[in-house]
């Protein structure tokens, strides 16, 4: 390769890198700028992300966002999306972050960034009171019906190798699933449970076993320290002055661990 042509190439690449990281790191000031911060939430995921009876979305994660965007000056744009789509929605950016039920874990966190926690989500398995179930082991041979691409699709996958997994799009089409009686176990969170005993006293549901609990995080794009930094602050000034512990406990019905509290420190 000729000198000239294998510098022009040289200073292409490193413009072409520059530029990339500049708009990256730039994101912050581009939300400023816009004035609003384009949040991908799950809707249809009871007392997290859910529509109220006048069709208004709510729950905790809801208020979570609004706290954000009121607290950065800028207005909410809510993208609705489903559990599957959280990560690609902001990897494709269609949004600048996720707040989302997302939990932290070491594979998501290979392709984007995570805040400090700020919430947890618990993972349970659930099923009628007539079955016997008390592990892995006992859902060999049965169809369990959980939400694709989660924490629990995960571990059920690892775990529960004789089972038949029924994956679905959202929480909503799961709850809808149980309901009808398409599945009648699943994995997924307490918070739904309840809305599916709510929707079907009848079927006698109840939790089998805890699978495990995981942080949740306010999940963006990778190389963007500015945007990270300042959501690390705003998480840590919430959870010192109450505001995220208030708006989890008005939905949940629980105070947030003190794990999570303690991250504040």
């Amino acid at each position: 390769m000729k000198l000239k042509t294998f510098l022009t190439q040289a200073c292409a690449a490193a413009l072409l890198g520059a530029v990339a990281h500049a708009a990256l790191a730039d994101q912050l000031d581009d939300i400023k700028k816009a004035g609003k911060i384009r949040i991908a939430i799950a809707m249809g995921t009871p007392l997290y992300s859910y529509a109220d009876a006048n069709l208004q979305p709510v729950g905790s994660d809801v208020e979570t966002a609004k706290l954000l965007a009121q607290d950065l000056g800028v207005k909410l744009d809510i993208v609705s999306v489903t559990n599957a789509a959280r990560i690609p929605t902001l990897q494709s950016n269609r949004a600048d972050i996720v707040v989302a039920d997302l939990a932290i874990s070491p594979e998501r966190e290979k392709v984007i960034d995570f805040s400090m926690p700020y919430a947890v989500i618990s993972i349970i398995v659930g099923g009628p009171k007539s079955m016997v179930i008390k592990g892995y082991d006992d859902l060999n041979g049965k169809r369990i019906g959980l939400t694709r691409a989660t924490v629990n699709d995960t571990l059920t996958t690892q775990h529960a190798k004789g089972a038949q997994i029924v994956r679905y799009e959202d929480d909503a089409t799961l709850i809808t699933s149980m309901v009808t009686g398409q599945v009648d176990i699943f994995s997924s969170t307490p918070s739904n449970l309840g809305e599916m005993q709510k929707r079907a006293p009848e079927k006698n549901l109840e939790l089998k076993f805890a699978q495990t609990e995981f942080n949740l995080g306010i999940a963006l794009n990778k190389n963007q320290p500015a945007l990270k930094e300042w959501i690390n602050n705003w998480v840590k000034t919430n959870l010192k002055n109450g505001k995220l512990n208030a708006i989890y406990k008005k939905y949940h019905g629980r105070d947030l661990p003190e794990s999570v509290i303690k991250g504040a420190a």
